[in-house]
């Protein structure tokens, strides 16, 4: 995410759902040079990092890993980022780069809802609002979602993609296999987009590393390689392929992940043709044990 969003010196970079500062840490690390001028290295350490976070204990945690990274004077404030009124956002509150996983599922309350125009109680939903409204025009954003938001059809998830769409320029998605964020319950996707002109086309990656995800086995470095190569160009290929804007469903906007280059399954056997082969077997394992019996 941060190698594709690629945050420059003198850029601002937020994330809404800071958690443990993941992400800022990271842009850190990909921002730091030994070469960096005094004044953009106070820059960088004050003026461009900057975060929320609503629990007591991530917002001291994310504190505590900016710090240990080296960054001396983290932006990060106590606070639920869902409270602000996403109308209410001005100019001078936009970042240049947004990276950020938010919670799924919730269940926000109805004064909370009222914040934002697609009212809904899913909070991945109001955050990925709030996320484009606090990116400054000709930014760059990626952000972690569950799968499931590119097909729902209830009115909030239609609508949210339809102001994606028509908001920012959703250059690329990222489909993550299973087991990619421990917790998350479900598949998900990375969406990737810059603000300030309506989206195009869409080119959609499928990762597959060869292996299963999880708590001790995650995903690394080497698994998004062939990703972050690709994604400069955008080619078709096995695992990767565009969507033209003007070829959506105009009525639900739906991004379902389809591979139109996935090679075809085997056609699965009919039933009939499974019970065939089980007796066949069966008399077969009735031989064997017959014979075995013989020699007793």
């Amino acid at each position: 995410m941060i190698a594709v969003t690629d945050p420059q010196v003198g850029e601002t970079v937020y994330d809404g759902a800071v958690g443990s500062a993941g992400f800022l840490c990271e842009a850190y690390d990909h921002m730091r040079r030994d070469d960096l001028s005094a004044s953009d290295y106070e820059t960088l350490q004050k003026r461009t990092f900057y975060g929320q976070e609503k629990k007591s204990l991530a917002y001291i945690i994310g504190i505590m890993n900016m710090v240990l990274h080296g960054i001396e004077a983290p932006n990060i404030v106590h606070t639920n980022s869902l409270n602000e009124n996403v109308m209410d956002i001005q100019e001078k509150d936009r970042h240049d780069i947004i990276l950020a996983n938010p919670p799924f599922g919730g269940g926000e309350r109805r004064e909370v809802q009222q914040n934002f125009p697609i009212r809904t109680g899913e909070t991945a939903y109001l955050f990925l609002q709030h996320f484009i409204r606090k990116l400054r025009a000709g930014g760059r954003a990626a952000v972690v979602i569950k799968n499931t938001f590119l097909s729902n059809t209830d009115n909030a998830s239609v609508a949210l993609r339809k102001e994606l769409l028509e908001a920012c320029t959703l250059h690329t998605i990222l489909d993550l296999p299973g087991g990619t964020f421990q917790g998350a319950g479900v598949k998900t996707v990375v969406l990737f987009f810059e603000k300030g002109a309506p989206t195009r086309d869409i080119w959609f990656y499928q990762l597959d590393p060869g292996r299963n995800m999880g708590k001790t086995n995650p995903l690394n470095d080497d698994d998004l390689a062939e990703f972050v190569v690709l994604q400069g160009t955008r080619p078709n290929g096995a695992k990767s392929w565009i969507i033209k804007r003007g070829d959506l469903d105009e009525a639900t906007f739906d991004l379902s992940v389809k591979n139109p280059n996935a090679t075809e399954a085997a056609a699965l056997r009919s039933p009939e043709d499974i019970i065939a082969d089980m007796l066949a077997r069966d008399v077969e394992t009735a031989d064997i044990l017959e014979s075995i019996r013989g020699m007793l």
